[in-house]
């Protein structure tokens, strides 16, 4: 997979050197030339340039990528760059980031955002998710479909502990994404049955939201 990332900052780079790891190709793009810092990211290919300007993403081969990032700390760039990428190169997957949790309205797909990751919103979440039990915890939002990554650590009173998968009556328009129980990752099937303190990721339409935590929260 060829992904091209906007800003070369702490962020970019942090985000490159992973996906190096796990076998991608990586482009960073930054206008600033303190920010080419090549020895960091040895591995990635590096381009100073604008990333809001069509001759610089023309340079960096933007229609070759397979999924492009906005990294950068200015929200407008990001949303420029998610636009361009989605607009004029067909870019399959755009994820962007958002700064300043006042503007994660506009990081949708009006804007050519696929993916909006609130770094305050995250930290926050995970704070939540690191304290609560039988508590919804939301991690990301997809724009596409109005879908969020939500979180839930089961409570040992929880309706449905001790219970398969396959019995459970989930609402409309959520998915059982991952199970993560200890140190183990176990993927959901059928006759797997839920734990107390298994911490759930679902995939859920905000609406469901309220119903999906009902559902798995402790007995009345």
């Amino acid at each position: 997979m060829r992904v091209a990332i906007a800003g070369a900052g702490a962020v970019g780079r942090s985000i490159a050197g992973e996906l190096l790891e796990n076998g991608h190709e990586v482009l960073l793009v930054d206008k600033a030339p303190t920010a080419i810092s090549v020895e960091r990211v040895p591995q990635a290919e590096w381009l100073l340039a604008d990333a809001c300007e069509i001759t610089s993403l023309d340079e960096a081969a933007l229609q070759r990528c397979n999924v492009v990032i906005a990294a950068t700390g200015d929200d407008k760039v990001n949303l420029v760059v998610s636009l361009l990428a989605k607009t004029e190169y067909g870019v399959p997957r755009v994820v962007a980031r958002v700064n300043n949790p006042k503007n994660e309205w506009l990081f949708n797909e009006s804007w050519g955002v696929d993916v909006a990751v609130s770094t305050p919103r995250l930290m926050s979440a995970l704070v939540e998710e690191a304290v609560s039990v039988g508590d919804l915890v939301r991690l990301l939002r997809f724009s596409h479909g109005d879908a969020n990554l939500v979180e839930l650590t089961l409570p040992a009173d929880s309706s449905v502990a001790g219970t398969q998968i396959s019995e459970i009556s989930w609402p409309e328009d959520t998915s059982l994404v991952t199970i993560i129980r200890g140190n183990r990752v176990l993927t959901p099937h059928g006759e797997e049955t839920l734990e107390p303190g298994d911490e759930l990721l679902f995939v859920a339409a905000q609406a469901r939201e309220e119903q999906l935590e009902d559902l798995l929260q402790a007995r009345n």
